[in-house]
């Protein structure tokens, strides 16, 4: 059983890699620093790849499902990605490429490809990081709430699809709100509502991925929010969310 992570030198991504580990799967861990992620290699039990990659660039993404594709694969977790913070007017544009790059284009085409396969073999696994940012428009923060939003809905037909062709393989999207990571301290970012430990909803992910949730949802608050959040209109919505994200400092942060 093999698992490959992006995203997996710090955070979200390295208490998956943790987990998995402990639950005896080999795994393939990315990211961008070589470092991290040769620590993390050291104090893991089981068989652990390691490959710098920077998806940022789309030949990077090919390149790393060619190196993967023979691995036999069980398990992909697409959970790198970054955030801006700013007003669109203001943020910069080879930023915010760069943020698509990441989060939309890398997530897109790493799914694409070893779908493909899981597929053909009718299994797999195939989590995606996503956000509660996903369910909100995100004034101030809206290159990286729109990029979770392509990831939700992306993954969410891609999922109907697969439910209508009969296949096993499974594909879903943890939407986690505040996490106590270095996404916050990169960025300068101090949440209004309480973050959750990385560490808790890595655990809740990788449980409820492998009991075939669809959207996870970590922590009742969220899930609570997203309730409400279905009576009030647009228009008043946005408004809430340009006030939660005005309380909010720093121009980006890594997840």
């Amino acid at each position: 059983m093999k698992a490959l992570i992006t995203g997996a030198s710090s955070g979200i991504g390295r208490d998956m890699a943790r987990i998995l580990s402990r639950r005896g799967y080999d795994l393939i861990l990315v990211a961008r620093r070589r470092d991290r992620l040769e620590e993390l290699q050291h104090h893991l039990p089981s068989n652990v790849k390691i490959i710098c990659c920077d998806l940022r660039d789309e030949k990077a993404c090919f390149a790393l499902y060619e190196q993967a594709k023979g691995e036999n694969i069980d398990i992909l977790i697409n959970n790198a990605g970054f955030g801006l913070f700013g007003s669109f007017l203001e943020t910069d544009l080879h930023r915010e490429l760069e943020l698509l790059d990441v989060n939309v284009r890398a997530v897109h085409i790493l799914t694409k490809l070893f779908l493909r396969d899981f597929v053909k073999r009718d299994s797999g696994y195939i989590l995606n990081v996503s956000s509660s940012a996903a369910f909100l428009p995100g004034p101030l923060l809206s290159s990286y709430y729109a990029s979770k939003a392509y990831v939700l809905r992306l993954t969410q037909a891609v999922g109907e699809e697969l439910r209508r062709k009969g296949s096993h393989v499974y594909i879903g999207a943890l939407c986690p709100g505040p996490v106590k990571t270095e996404f916050d301290q990169v960025a300068d970012v101090h949440f209004s509502v309480k973050s959750m430990s990385s560490q808790r909803v890595a655990m809740i992910a990788i449980q409820q991925m492998f009991s075939r949730q669809p959207v996870i949802i970590p922590g009742s608050t969220m899930k609570l929010s997203k309730f409400f959040m279905r009576a009030i209109p647009d228009s008043l919505l946005v408004r809430i969310s340009y006030h939660m994200q005005k309380r909010k400092q720093g121009p980006e942060r890594d997840q």
